[in-house]
């Protein structure tokens, strides 16, 4: 596989491990770390959860698609996207062309778990979170698998054996991990 650009985009549900594997994936390769809906907020001023409850979804969605088209042209980058980013069939073309996606895969019951106390995810404001997670992973899944180059489950493990599983599948995958990796462990 090449590394077009040399970058490195997370995708999956929201609970995954995006933003905290990306954070340690990022320093352990020396590369720079960008979180998706942290770009988006920091773009309009506003929160996401306020986006979602001024502009709806489908506003969001498209500034969520414009941001990826953004990132995904700069190089040497960790991305961690939005878990709805692979909604967007470019989004999807923009992350499987422009770099190596991994998708961060997660049970129903960990993600529950993990997003159980999150004020800010507005898609879980609802009187049954588990059914909203089931019914996202259900359409979502196949979009994940379909531009994902590797997966990788987070139910259980640690962020360091998280990590060091993608780095051993990037380096399968024709990556040059050995000479960007960083000595020092997280």
């Amino acid at each position: 596989m090449s590394t077009p650009h040399a970058n490195i985009f997370l995708v999956g549900l929201m609970g995954s491990g995006k933003t905290t594997i990306g954070r340690a994936l990022a320093k352990r390769l020396h590369m720079q770390f960008v979180d998706a809906d942290h770009e988006i907020e920091s773009r309009t001023g506003a929160s996401i959860t306020l986006i979602f409850e001024i502009e709806g979804e489908a506003s969001f969605r498209q500034r969520e698609a414009d941001v990826i088209r953004d990132l995904t042209q700069q190089q040497g980058m960790v991305l961690a996207t939005g878990g709805g980013a692979i909604l967007s069939e470019e989004s999807r073309r923009y992350l499987r062309e422009r770099g190596t996606v991994v998708y961060l895969r997660a049970s129903v019951s960990s993600l529950v778990q993990r997003t159980s106390h999150d004020r800010n995810r507005p898609l879980l404001q609802t009187t049954d979170p588990r059914a909203r997670i089931e019914t996202l992973m259900q359409e979502r899944a196949p979009l994940y698998e379909e531009v994902a180059h590797i997966t990788v489950e987070t139910g259980r493990p640690n962020v360091q054996t998280v990590v060091q599983h993608i780095l051993s599948q990037l380096e399968q995958s024709g990556w040059p991990v050995t000479a960007a990796v960083s000595t020092n462990p997280l």
